[in-house]
């Protein structure tokens, strides 16, 4: 049986969103190409655009499943905002792939119905954090903040472009970053004596 063969009888589907997801760490998001991905599946030129239609139907179900799956680590984070910021960085890295593609609105369709509903889902995981945090009754703009700042570093890091001082951790040069921009929890009070 030809390896193309095998695939048909396996999640053809899966098998092309896995090769895509390997090509994107390879190559980028804009640099994947349907017939590439064919190649890479082993199945004939045609079998992406049956299942996605075109390039940007791929990298739509690919954003939806990484906000899917970002909002899966937001959400076991809790609602500690540090905790949290570190999920964040930490999908970013694990996931290099799925996050080039998720904020990268010019290469899927950002109106799709189940991306919108992902990437709602994300948001609020990432609003629940903040607004237990309760530091300001303005919950919109301190999740903005916060998005922006754990995202700031993750792409800092997946750039490569932060100082060499931060380490080769990312998690541990992520905590301690971002536990600068949260406040300490309140001192506890000195014991009378």
């Amino acid at each position: 049986m030809t390896e193309t063969r095998a695939y048909h009888h396996g999640d053809l589907r899966r098998a092309l969103l896995t090769a895509a997801l390997e090509a994107i760490e390879e190559v980028g998001p804009t640099a994947l190409s349907l017939r590439d991905l064919a190649r890479r599946a082993g199945v004939s030129h045609a079998a992406p655009t049956h299942h996605f239609g075109d390039k940007a139907g791929l990298l739509t179900v690919l954003a939806t499943e990484g906000f899917d799956r970002l909002a899966q680590a937001l959400v076991a984070a809790g609602d500690d905002l540090l905790t949290a910021g570190v999920a964040y960085v930490d999908f970013a890295v694990a996931h290099r792939a799925y996050f080039e593609v998720m904020f990268r609105p010019e290469l899927h369709r950002v109106d799709d119905p189940e991306l919108t509903a992902a990437r709602e889902r994300a948001g609020v995981a990432l609003r629940s954090g903040v607004a237990a945090r309760g530091a300001s009754d303005d919950t919109d703009r301190d999740s903005l903040a916060a998005w922006s700042i754990a995202h700031g570093f993750a792409t800092l890091w997946l750039a490569g472009a932060l100082p060499e001082r931060v380490g080769e951790d990312p998690r541990k040069a992520a905590r301690e970053v971002l536990a600068r921009l949260t406040p300490n929890p309140s001192p506890t009070p000195p014991r009378p004596r």
